[in-house]
């Protein structure tokens, strides 16, 4: 596979990510510029924060002058769920040698979810770092643009902006359904594990504590029943 065939396999796999972060790059460049701040804050923060819903938190932040300390504080506790992501991929980030850093910088929940629905492709497999790391690069430039853009635009035009900051939702919501879709009874059976425990420790802790413990127990709930699984394989066949 030469570098055009690398590049066309990782932006095929990339597309959906594409058509979402395109548009949600744009509505947090366009809560950005409504909140106050300049434009050129939007390619800067995609170029150097990259955290997706952590941005569009960090915009009333910034707004509101919020001491850095605070903000480092948030922003540990929002993308802290990238540690237990990071965990299936530690083996394979240390064999990209250089790249690693980039590869863990950029890890974001889209490209997690990529990533791992191409493990099992061949094509994936032969090149497996150096798509990895397109895949990782082409997600981000479709958010620097996207968020380029809405800023330009949030900057010569004037509307309504009611609803935008819905659209990192809406991404979640198809990227799960997408998941169902696709893979099967592992994937369903997952899905329930993880909106069980979800549900469970919003109930018993609220809304503001609930996140971390919810995403260990998944980590712990998951290894086990993959673990299941490939038994429950090896006996049928």
């Amino acid at each position: 596979m030469n570098q055009r065939q690398l590049f066309l396999y990782a932006f095929r796999k990339s597309i959906p990510v594409l058509l979402g972060y395109i548009f949600l790059g744009a509505a947090f460049g366009i809560l950005l510029v409504d909140a106050g701040l300049s434009w050129p804050w939007a390619p800067v923060m995609s170029l150097l924060v990259y955290a997706g819903s952590m941005q569009f938190a960090l915009v009333p932040l910034l707004a509101a002058a919020t001491p850095l300390p605070t903000i480092a504080a948030m922003t540990l506790m929002i993308n802290s769920r990238h540690l237990f992501y990071g965990l299936s991929f530690v083996e394979m980030f240390r064999e990209m040698g250089r790249k690693s850093p980039y590869m863990i910088f950029s890890l974001t929940d889209e490209t997690y979810s990529v990533l791992c629905a191409c493990r099992d492709d061949a094509e994936m497999a032969l090149h497996s770092h150096d798509a990895a790391f397109m895949i990782a690069a082409l997600h981000q430039a479709y958010w620097v643009i996207g968020s380029t853009v809405g800023a330009l635009a949030g900057a010569l035009l004037q509307f309504d902006t009611a609803g935008i900051d819905f659209a990192m939702t809406a991404l979640f919501t198809v990227i799960l359904t997408d998941q169902l879709r696709s893979g099967g009874r592992p994937a369903r059976i997952s899905a329930a594990i993880g909106g069980g425990l979800a549900v469970i420790f919003l109930l018993a802790l609220g809304p503001d504590a609930f996140l971390l413990p919810t995403l260990g127990c998944t980590v712990v709930a998951l290894a086990a029943s993959d673990r299941f699984f490939g038994k429950e394989a090896e006996s049928h066949a």
